[in-house]
């Protein structure tokens, strides 16, 4: 099987054989016809996260998934051979820039109807990250005001969307060539990050999804109101994550120190910080799944790109100015 794979933390991805997935009771083979790029798969070709996320290389990197059924383990029930599906693999089994790949059946949804496999593949870890931030850890309420930096890009396009569903009043921080489509999507504040300082024009912010971490982040802390919540997703990472991770006692000293700072600020301001690291699930992705097809969230595909390209492509993300996500798709 043809995949594309880090043999060694830094160096750019490379074309290999590997071997074929194994498929387990509960598992699904699934036939990958389209696959989202994330900063998260060039953060772990990098090694940033190689304390927290121990991956043994050479590693098929990965995170989105959209494609069909071939094979299903003989304790599935939810799926069968020909379905259409999409996933965000759990973070111990990603790989999806490969020809197939075994997921979980729980981890598992049938894809929209209602949209194509690029757009499909584009979705999963930016539309689960957006409703864990806003609707699980964030309990975002009709009425509340929310901020979503850098709203352009993957996690933003679908975020800005699920807030206003959820009743929010929007403001977002994005470049002025991308102000018109942020406010297409829902935006009702749009402020030019390169010449407007958001912390001189916002106050009495409910919630903050963070996307960039370091100052925007300490900024972000001062327009909540009392009781608000700064989530983030670009760290640092808190003790609440490394005891979820499993982490051993001393990886979570080490990042409950790495996130001491922050938590201070914030406990000062009288507001609360969160780091967020989304897990896969096939139960969230089935509601998102309605939300789409019932045509109140819509994937932004900013660039498609071949299989082969992947390299490329997944260089291209450093480069930014995307609007939403890159995809890589692969015959059928």
């Amino acid at each position: 099987m043809r995949a594309f794979v880090v043999t060694k933390y830094k160096d750019p991805l490379r074309a290999a054989d590997v071997p074929e997935p194994t498929v387990g009771d509960r598992d699904v083979l699934v036939q990958v016809q389209a696959a989202g790029l994330n900063q998260l798969d060039e953060k772990i070709r990098l090694g940033e996260f190689k304390q927290i996320l121990p991956y043994k290389l050479q590693l098929v990197l990965g995170n989105d998934v959209a494609g069909t059924v071939i094979r299903v383990g003989a304790k599935v029930r939810g799926f069968k051979p020909g379905d259409e599906v999409y996933a965000r693999p759990d973070k111990d089994r990603i790989g999806t820039f490969a020809e197939r790949i075994a997921i979980t059946e729980a981890d598992l949804a049938l894809k929209p109807a209602s949209i194509s496999m690029e757009e499909a593949g584009s979705l999963p870890l930016v539309a689960l990250t957006a409703w864990r931030a806003l609707v699980e850890q964030g309990n975002v309420l009709p009425g509340q005001k929310v901020l979503i930096h850098a709203e352009a890009g993957g996690v933003g396009s679908i975020a800005i969307q699920l807030a206003k569903h959820l009743g929010a009043t929007v403001a977002t921080t994005a470049s002025a060539s991308n102000a018109d489509f942020v406010r297409d999507l829902g935006a009702d504040t749009v402020i030019d990050y390169r010449t407007q300082d958001f912390e001189q024009l916002l106050a009495g912010y409910d919630l903050v999804l963070d996307s960039l971490g370091g100052e925007n982040l300490v900024k972000s802390l001062r327009i909540l109101k009392p009781g608000g919540k700064a989530i983030g997703i670009a760290g640092p990472p808190d003790s609440a994550f490394a005891r979820k991770a499993g982490l051993n006692p001393v990886l979570r000293l080490a990042i409950a120190g790495l996130s001491s700072g922050i938590r201070r600020q914030a406990k000062k301001l009288g507001v609360s910080y969160k780091f967020l690291f989304m897990r896969a699930s096939g139960d969230q992705l089935r509601q998102i799944t309605a939300l789409i097809d019932d045509g109140v969230l819509r994937p932004v595909v900013g660039q498609v790109f071949d299989f082969a390209q992947t390299p490329q492509a997944l260089e291209s993300l450093a480069k930014g100015g995307l609007r939403g996500k890159a995809v890589v798709t692969l015959p059928s």
